[in-house]
């Protein structure tokens, strides 16, 4: 089949490099320097089996800044654009106007093409979606994706889910099993309110078991218990498990933070106490982790790295961002060292891009996730990394 991406983030790419394998496929983004990457076989953000595939696999995949090139003859177009989340800026939503501009360019080029939302959007989008444009063509189906583990998670999904009943919709589910190497995928289709809804609650889930176990760690660090012995005690219980356990600053990256927050807001006038105060655990914990900090009195902390979670290059909403908000409203000097950034300064902050440099200058080291590097250093490291893994 002839299909098009729009947008090339993890969501974007990983699905292009997956239909790539057997169909014909064209990725549209409006960035030249990312276009041009793909096109030479290299890809633009870090995961290791998006930079494998496109190195060594034969993928029918090309990329262009033209949506008329894109959308002319795609039988399916992918819609995997940014949704921001700004409670000031959109009344509490999703800003879906990225979603919205493809839709119209779609509908401009190819009006037959079959779209499908990627994107994130609020529960009952793609109902009112459909009645605006007045079209059938627009099937919501929910992404799982790690970031860095995007592909990776493509071809061995936990599941299929797409928001609707058609011959379209099942085609669509049969391109993406076909794609993928596991065996026996549960593949399940829902009208399209649903599977919205499916996606917030299971990232809204996700987050409150990230809260519930910092806050098990805050309440072990403030009465001098260890926090490990306890995570591991509670773990044994087969209902809760050994996963998805490990302290940190809190939820961050580009989904659980802003999809927590849309839940609470599509929850107003129902009655409510968890998924408030999920998006209200976050900030308390970063209250902690930074009060933690200021006890220690210094003059200069070291943040040692931004990224939200490691073999990933992404920062976007990283928890430890809203710990250096904390430590900046006390006075306290924040300094970075983040591989990744090759500008001097970030957000008015000096980057030291020496490594030795910056472990000499500072008087305490937070770390989200511990590294080796860190070993000759340990007396100056906080971190509330318990297992030394995400």
């Amino acid at each position: 089949m002839k299909i098009a991406i729009a947008g090339t983030g993890y969501v974007g790419l990983s699905n292009a490099v997956l239909l790539a394998q057997h169909n014909e496929v064209i990725a549209l983004d409006i960035v030249k320097e990312k276009v041009d990457l793909i096109n030479n076989k290299k890809s633009p953000i870090v995961d290791q089996e998006i930079e494998d595939f496109l190195a060594t696999k034969d993928l029918n995949l090309k990329a262009t800044t033209s949506y008329e090139e894109a959308f002319k003859d795609a039988e399916y177009v992918v819609i995997s654009t940014p949704t921001n989340y700004d409670s000031d800026l959109n009344n509490g939503y999703f800003d879906t106007s990225s979603v919205e501009n493809v839709i119209e360019n779609v509908l401009k080029v190819n009006p037959s093409a079959m779209m499908i939302i990627k994107s994130t959007v609020p529960v009952g989008y793609t109902k009112d979606i459909r009645k605006k444009y007045n079209t059938d063509n627009i099937i919501f189906s929910p992404e799982f994706l790690r970031e860095g583990k995007a592909l990776y998670d493509n071809l061995y999904p936990s599941r299929i889910i797409v928001g609707d009943q058609s011959e379209a919709a099942k085609t669509f589910a049969d391109l993406l099993v076909q794609g993928a190497l596991k065996d026996d995928i549960p593949v399940l289709f829902t009208d399209s309110t649903e599977a919205e809804a499916i996606k917030l609650f299971a990232n809204t889930y996700l987050a409150m078991r990230v809260s519930f176990f910092n806050e098990l760690d805050s309440y072990a660090e403030l009465k001098g218990l260890d926090s490990k012995q306890i995570i591991d005690g509670v773990g044994l219980d087969p209902r809760i498990g050994d996963h998805y356990n490990n302290p940190s600053f809190g939820y961050g990256g580009y989904c659980l933070p802003k999809d927590t927050k849309q839940l609470r807001t599509n929850f107003a006038g129902i009655p409510n106490n968890i998924v408030s105060a999920i998006v209200d655990a976050n900030d308390t914990r970063k209250d902690h982790i930074a009060n933690q900090i200021i006890k220690r009195s210094p003059k200069t902390v070291g943040i040692y790295r931004l990224t939200m979670k490691l073999d990933s290059d992404n920062f976007r909403q990283s928890a430890i961002q809203g710990v250096i908000e904390r430590l900046q409203n006390q006075d306290i000097e924040v300094v970075i060292y983040e591989p990744t950034l090759e500008a001097d300064q970030f957000n008015g902050m000096r980057v030291i891009d020496e490594f030795e440099s910056f472990k000499q200058e500072v008087d305490v080291i937070v770390a989200n996730r511990l590294a080796e590097e860190l070993k000759d250093v340990s007396d100056k490291v906080y971190t509330r990394d318990v297992f030394n893994r995400d």
